[in-house]
């Protein structure tokens, strides 16, 4: 395995017992929350697998709140992450599922606004505080919390090269990429993972892509 550094051994900063189950789902949260582009309303979390089994002893309930309030792993407020969720109006709901997961560090969250508009986040805790959205909106890709843009676009001939031509011409270099669709045609999703920080004149100039319907910039 490749390491980026002492912390993928030794594990992160963090309040709670445990890498896996407190920090790594307290990011899983807070990516989830990224993705959503404001705090949900609403949020109805679905725990699989080992999650299901010790959310509440490994602080797994509250790391995964936190996130969702956009706390860090060592925010000391991870503590009181349902008490801070329900005085800034945010509904919260668990609950366990049997079926068995490919990773026994799974979570399902669906989150709702005020208007009853709604986002699905699958996401994995790998061990050491490492994630993966494995799924958003039953568009299966790998998202690993690393600086990266997401894409959502028309499935239309043209548009790949479109983006990776903005992202060329700003000198960004792209360390991963997928391309995800339902349909031939329909909406599809990219996501990009690079090696630096992507500005808002480069976000600005891929929105106003054709075919481009919204454009997520994901941030550690």
């Amino acid at each position: 395995m490749k390491y980026r550094s002492a912390f993928d051994i030794i594990g992160p900063v963090m309040i709670g017992p445990s890498s896996s189950h407190t920090a790594g789902a307290a990011r899983i949260g807070r990516v989830a929350r990224t993705l959503f582009e404001k705090q949900p309303k609403r949020v109805v979390i679905s725990l699989y697998g080992s999650f299901a089994s010790t959310y509440k002893g490994h602080g797994t309930d509250l790391a995964l709140v936190a996130g969702l309030l956009d706390f860090d792993t060592f925010d000391e407020r991870i503590r009181n992450s349902l008490q801070i969720a329900e005085k800034a109006g945010m509904e919260v709901f668990f609950q366990t599922e049997e079926a068995v997961p490919e990773h026994p560090n799974t979570v399902k969250i669906n989150m709702f606004d005020d208007n009853e508009n709604e986002m699905e986040v699958i996401g994995i805790s790998i061990g050491g505080g490492t994630i993966e959205i494995t799924e958003i909106n039953s568009f299966k890709l790998k998202l690993s919390g690393d600086p990266a843009i997401l894409v959502i676009h028309r499935d239309r001939f043209g548009i790949i090269s479109s983006v990776t031509s903005v992202l060329s011409t700003y000198e960004i270099n792209i360390g991963h990429m997928e391309v995800a669709r339902k349909e031939k045609g329909e909406m599809a999703i990219m996501v990009i993972e690079v090696d630096q920080k992507i500005e808002d004149k480069v976000i600005d100039e891929l929105r106003s892509l054709s075919n481009v319907s919204r454009v997520i910039r994901m941030v550690e």
